[in-house]
């Protein structure tokens, strides 16, 4: 996400040469400074720099694209829950497609060359991109609270209407932040050489930060105490008082051969070895699997409450340690101006698009039916080919 920071121009190309005049001979003689080691390391550099960050930002597309495509040809994975997800990998697709390639950019070259309209287009597009992405998080930790708090109600009004509706929110509110600038926006004469919002509106600086940022933390840190909480109660509430055990499995341990079969009642004792008291004679024992599965089943249950709500902490923590650095340091450049530095900001600013590419990763690795679902379209694209 960009903000009104003058990037300085220190790739700037510098003179390779000179000539002065040799007083013996009377003729110009051409010196050559110092300087082409330290344009070669400046455009190696460049070059090392545009490559990383060209692959960030593709693998970005990718594993985002990859998860809308697993979503749309599961049915299984088509529910209002996962509608959010989608929406989120959509949202964070925007930012890879029209935000980070233009930003790899201007990061290497640190001067802006394409113009005043294509400035307002990706300044616009970086503001809303970047501010529905972390509201999405808000969205998705809001249909995550309601579903473990009022498991019963809001399963009759969790729909795909109503996953919309809260999509529809977060990008209203997201273009409600990066719109004002555009209002004060001054035209500048001559060729345009930084693209930035202009932070001279300190109450801009400070209401576009809480709202993109400060504000949706705090609902998300808040959420996520409440939901771990819940979780922690329903994981207990769940752990049976009786045990009800069931016959799931036996086997025929005898001298006689395996064909020989009998129907006569079992006697099973405490260690769960069962005599058949037929005509096999006391030779023949039957050695039965007891399990307990009503706890099988309250086991299989909290294990998914605590993986997801495990998930949910750890999209929170990737969260906070890729965007927190970038909103400070943005609220702190217009009190302090000294403070900004053009490789500082640039580094934070792509730890917070870094973001949009561990979004998809954690919930394709954290999910088996994303994972099983991902497997399947892998493998039915590579069968396609061949």
């Amino acid at each position: 996400m960009s903000a009104g920071m003058e990037r300085s121009g220190h790739f700037k190309p510098t003179p390779g040469h000179f000539e002065v005049l040799n007083a013996s001979t009377g003729t110009n003689v051409t010196l050559t400074p110092k300087t082409d080691e330290k344009q070669e390391k400046s455009f190696a550099f460049q070059v090392t720099l545009a490559s990383v960050l060209g692959l960030i930002t593709l693998a970005t597309i990718l594993s985002n694209a990859f998860v809308i495509a697993t979503i749309s040809q599961s049915r299984k994975l088509q529910t209002p829950a996962n509608f959010l997800i989608a929406s989120l990998a959509v949202t964070d697709l925007l930012v890879s497609v029209l935000v980070m390639p233009i930003c790899v950019l201007y990061t290497v070259t640190h001067v802006w060359s394409l113009g005043q309209v294509i400035c307002d287009i990706w300044l616009s597009s970086d503001i809303t991109c970047c501010t529905a992405s972390i509201l999405h998080l808000c969205v998705i930790a809001l249909d995550r609270y309601w579903a473990i708090t009022d498991a019963v109600e809001y399963a009759k009004k969790r729909t795909q209407a109503r996953a919309a509706g809260m999509v529809a929110t977060a990008w209203i509110i997201a273009i409600s932040i990066s719109l004002p600038p555009f209002f004060w926006r001054q035209v500048k004469a001559g060729e345009l050489t930084t693209c930035s919002v202009n932070t001279d509106h300190i109450f801009y600086t400070i209401y576009s930060t809480f709202g993109a940022f400060y504000i949706p933390t705090l609902l998300l840190i808040a959420l996520y105490g409440r939901i771990y909480v819940e979780a922690r109660k329903r994981i207990l509430k769940q752990w049976p008082k009786k045990a009800g055990k069931r016959l799931t499995s036996a086997h025929l341990s005898t001298n006689s051969p395996a064909s020989v079969a009998s129907t006569s009642p079992l006697h099973c004792g405490r260690h769960d070895l069962c005599s058949d008291s037929g005509s096999l004679g006391s030779e023949n024992q039957i050695r039965v699997t007891v399990s307990d599965s009503l706890l099988e089943k309250k086991r299989i249950s909290a294990a998914r409450e605590r993986k997801a709500t495990k998930t949910l902490g750890i999209i929170l923590g990737a969260y906070i340690v890729c965007w927190l650095p970038f909103f400070i340091y943005t609220l702190l450049v217009p009190i302090c101006p000294s403070c900004f530095y053009a490789e500082l900001f640039d580094f934070f600013n792509w730890l917070g698009y870094v973001n949009s590419l561990i979004n998809p990763i954690i919930y394709t690795m954290s999910n088996d039916d994303f994972k099983k679902a991902f497997h399947k379209l892998i493998s039915f694209r590579c069968c396609r080919r061949q």
